[in-house]
Parts: structure tokens; C-alpha cells; sequence
């Protein structure tokens, strides 16, 4: 009863708790029994139970059941205060996902009592802002049911283990190569990858770049000496020096999951039809740097999905009607309360294959926001350049998709006819 009584023991006092959840027992009968009588009070006093995808919301305190899929013994550490401490950690999972439970000095112990795929009642919270992890402050072992896909989210946790391990995985998206400074100032350069197979989507750090640099996205790679990241929030591994990444001709399948399926948290791969697409906004990020944004939504048989992309993927051509995939997408509720996937830096995105072939374009300039339009009053293209607003060019090019690699370009003065022609379209388009 006092595990339960945790939950709530700023609502009420724990003699007025005792007294709700005997009252609830009279009332059930033979029915229930005292731990499921304290959820009842629990639940009825607004405190209720929630599934792991929802461990990520903005309440102090969360109480959770989870299937134990993976544990560490515990861990004698030395505190900063010269004191030993305790830690262990463990690996629930239900059918919404994975989360790791941190148990602290005498709460460690119980690890040892507890055997992989039992199923545990916690009460914990997140040990503080951005925290992904739960603290346990309470659990015990629970009698009833719970179902684990290690599948689900397509990113969720399957192992606490560090030690290097062997990967086959498709290569879904390469990262331009970054530099850093390391502690003795020195750089180095490192590159950032999206991976998939069976079980999901991943992230990729290499720390030789070498060892992805000038692979193709969308080849089958083996993997050596992989090291997980269990500290990261998804799924991730990081590979050196010590690392090899070889082509493969193995088949490597990546899951999708079903728009209906996307919750409000949480990695998704995800595909279907554009419904609508909206055309790319810029914005002044944090640093001071320009980027873009763009809204559109995704439909299947049964539902539809709004899709926000960010960055350069905003820029990448998309019509209406297009079947596109997007993989490794972030889930949240909108300003609205409805469910969105954010598709940026750490995502990939899949459209159909454009044909590109020579165009010679003749139209006006339209600076919009962030973007550089020719529009001759028919058609509409994407360039690239520094082309003054309003001026009349002939471009010289290759099409693919809505958008022209500029090779020449002059500026043209438009004919008397010409001006005409426009202002006649213009006029039958604003007609209809």
C-alpha cells in the first residue's frame, strides 16, 4: 500500500488513503485485492499509470509497468565526497517502446532479485531537465502481462551493453564532414550517418570519416567493432579506428510504420502520399544563420500526418501526388495538439526519381522567402544565384524535378507582345 501511496501523498494523507483503499475493497468484494485496490484510489484521485512513450511528458512524477529486457548488476562507485555508492541499471520495455530505469545505492540491490522478461511496477522521475532516463524511487514485481516488440518506434533500446558489436544495416543518409577541437586542441573531423535494418533506424557516428566518406546512400554495409550509445535517447553507435565498414550484398529491410500507428512521441519511419505541400519559408535560426522550413501532409488508405521538414531538406523538391519516404522523423504534438513528425538534420528523406534533362527557361525573378524563383506566368522553377528581384532572364540549365542547376544565364528585355501575353494570363487566372 505504500508504494502506491507514493503517487499521491501530496494529495492526501496515507491514513486517508489507507481508509479509501479499504473502503474500495468492501466495495469490490472478494473482486480485488489490496495492491489493486490502492490503483483504484490512485487512478480515481487523477494519478493513473502511463505507457513508456508517454515517460516523456511534463509531469515530476511517473508510474509505469515495464518487461525487464536487459539489466546490469550493480556498480560500486566512489561519490564526490569520498563516500561509496551504489548503481544499477535496467531495460523495461512494453509495446510502446523502451526506457532505462536507474536505481541508486540501496534500490541497486534489487537486481539481483529480479530476472530478465519479469514484469515490474515502477514509480519514478526523469533526474532533471532534458533527463531521458528514470530514476526509480519504488518498485516490485507485478503479476500481470505485458507485451514487448523490439520493433516498435523503430528506435527503441535493445541492449544496455557497450561492448562493440557487428552491424549489417543500410546506409539511409550521409551528413557533410564536421570538424571538432579536441581537449588538446587539436582537430579532427568526424561524420554523422542514418543506418537502418529489422529493427529500426539508428544513428552513426564516425570518428573516421573515411570509413563512410564516398559510400553510396543506399548501399548494404557491414559493420565491425560498432559501439553503442546507450546515453543517446534512440538508438546510436559510434565507430573509430578500430571499426571496419565494407559493402555487402545481404537484403536488408527497414520497417515502416503505419500513420495511424505515429503517437505523440517518439522515432518513426514513416511513407505515403503527399496530400499537400506548402512552398519553404525561411527563418533566422538561434545562431544567427538563415534556414527553412516546410509544412506538408503525408496520407495513406487510412490517415493522414502532418510533416514538418527543416533545414535543407525543406528544400528538396516535392509535389503534391509524389509518394515519398521519410526515415528516422522525431514525433510531438504541435501548437494545436495534433500529432506532427519533424524531419531535419538526423533524418532522411525519400522522393521519386526525377529525370534531370537540358532546359533553356525564360522568365522573371521572384525573390521569396528564402528562395529564388523564375516564373514566366505558366511555370515556376527553383534556382540558385544572386538574381535581382523583378529582372526578365533566359537560363540555361538541367531540370530535375521543380528546380534548375543554372549553367548560363542573361538578362533579357521582355517585347511589348510579351508584357501583353503575361498580363492576359495573370488576368484568366485571377478570372477562374
Amino acid at each position: 500500500m505504500l508504494f502506491h501511496y507514493a503517487l499521491v501523498d501530496d494529495l492526501i494523507t496515507k491514513e486517508e488513503f489507507e481508509q479509501r483503499v479499504e473502503t474500495k475493497m468492501d466495495e469490490c468484494g472478494d473482486l480485488t485485492d489490496e495492491p489493486d485496490a490502492a490503483l483504484l484510489v490512485v487512478e480515481a484521485l487523477g494519478r493513473k499509470h502511463v505507457k513508456i512513450r508517454e515517460l516523456s511528458g511534463k509531469s515530476s512524477l511517473f508510474s509505469f509497468f515495464g518487461k525487464v529486457v536487459d539489466k546490469t548488476d550493480p556498480r560500486e562507485f566512489d561519490r564526490n565526497d569520498g563516500e561509496k555508492g551504489w548503481v544499477a541499471t535496467l531495460l523495461l520495455g512494453d509495446e510502446t517502446g523502451t526506457v532505462r530505469i536507474v536505481l541508486w545505492d540501496e534500490k541497486a540491490g534489487a537486481t539481483l532479485e529480479i530476472e530478465k522478461w519479469d514484469v515490474l511496477e515502477v514509480i519514478g522521475r526523469h533526474p532533471g531537465r532534458g533527463g531521458k532516463e528514470i530514476y526509480a524511487l519504488a518498485l516490485r514485481k507485478a503479476g500481470c502481462e505485458i507485451a514487448y516488440d523490439p520493433k516498435v518506434n523503430g528506435s527503441g533500446f535493445l541492449s544496455l551493453s557497450t561492448e562493440p558489436v557487428t552491424l549489417d544495416v543500410l546506409l539511409l543518409e550521409t551528413e557533410p564532414p564536421r570538424t571538432f577541437t579536441r581537449k588538446d586542441g587539436s582537430t579532427a573531423g568526424m561524420v554523422e550517418a542514418v543506418i537502418g535494418d529489422a529493427q529500426g533506424t539508428a544513428r552513426l557516428v564516425a570518428w573516421a570519416p573515411e570509413l563512410i566518406t564516398g559510400l553510396p546512400v543506399g548501399a548494404s554495409i557491414h559493420i565491425t567493432s560498432a559501439k553503442p550509445n546507450d546515453r543517446n535517447e534512440c538508438r546510436a553507435y559510434s565507430i573509430d579506428e578500430k571499426s571496419t565498414v565494407t559493402t555487402t550484398d545481404v537484403q536488408i529491410t527497414v520497417p515502416f510504420t503505419h500513420l495511424a500507428s505515429v503517437s505523440d512521441t517518439g522515432i518513426y519511419s514513416v511513407q505515403g502520399e503527399v496530400r499537400t505541400v506548402l512552398e519553404p519559408r525561411s527563418f533566422t535560426s538561434r545562431d544567427g544563420s538563415l534556414s527553412w522550413v516546410r509544412n506538408l501532409c503525408l496520407g495513406d488508405a487510412t490517415e493522414e500526418l502532418r510533416v514538418v521538414l527543416w533545414g535543407e531538406k525543406a528544400l528538396i523538391p516535392i509535389h503534391a501526388g509524389d509518394r515519398i519516404t521519410v526515415y528516422h522523423a522525431r514525433a510531438k504534438p504541435n501548437r494545436s495538439g495534433e500529432i506532427e513528425l519533424g524531419a531535419g538534420r538526423g533524418s532522411c528523406i525519400r522522393v521519386p526519381e526525377e529525370k534531370t534533362h537540358e532546359i533553356v527557361f525564360c522568365g522573371t525573378i521572384i525573390a521569396g522567402n528564402g528562395c529564388t524563383f523564375v516564373d514566366n506566368g505558366t511555370d515556376r522553377y527553383l534556382v540558385e544565384g544572386n538574381f535581382p528581384h523583378g529582372s526578365h532572364i533566359r537560363i540555361s540549365g538541367m531540370l530535375s524535378g521543380n528546380r534548375i542547376q543554372v549553367l548560363q544565364s542573361e538578362r533579357v528585355e521582355r517585347t511589348a507582345d510579351e508584357i501583353t501575353s503575361h498580363i492576359t494570363r495573370l488576368q484568366e487566372q485571377f478570372a477562374t
